[in-house]
């Protein structure tokens, strides 16, 4: 049924979450699950490094990106496929484009649950791809043990 799932990540408890969830999924199906972390080029002003010079920001940015790819993959068993993707831009775009280019049937995510002012403020990127993506998408939260 999934041969190909995408797996944005952002290292944090909800994408350990969606990344145990794949795990299971992927060696169910038989499916490569393609982890893809962005590197957000926006200097967020509730980031503690905002205000850094742009080539610093982008630099970090990317080391984290690919950290967190790196953790995702490892979280998963050695039997599922795996292809690592790290791009740069608005993570829901990037996300999106992925759907888009890549072979995905399904998009398996980590949603972080904010409400009230930082639901408005920083908006929810999973919300905004179960909205637009043209394939299925999967959220999960993480548990309370886990840190969320």
């Amino acid at each position: 049924m999934y041969d190909d799932v995408l797996l944005p990540t952002d290292g944090s408890p909800s994408s350990h979450a969606a990344a145990d969830h794949v795990a299971d999924l992927a060696l169910d199906q038989g499916a490569t699950v393609h982890v893809l972390s962005v590197a957000d080029t926006r200097n967020r002003f509730e980031s503690p490094s905002a205000g850094l010079a742009p080539d610093v920001w982008d630099e970090a940015e990317s080391d984290r990106a690919r950290e967190a790819a790196e953790a995702t993959v490892d979280r998963l068993p050695d039997e599922v496929d795996t292809e690592i993707h790290v791009d740069a831009g608005v993570p829901r775009t990037v996300i999106l484009e992925a759907v888009e280019d890549l072979p995905v049937d399904l998009v398996v995510m980590g949603t972080h649950g904010r409400t009230g002012l930082d639901h408005y403020l920083i908006g929810s990127v999973a919300e905004r791809v179960v909205r637009t993506s043209p394939v299925p998408v999967l959220t999960l939260r993480a548990s309370d043990e886990d840190g969320a």
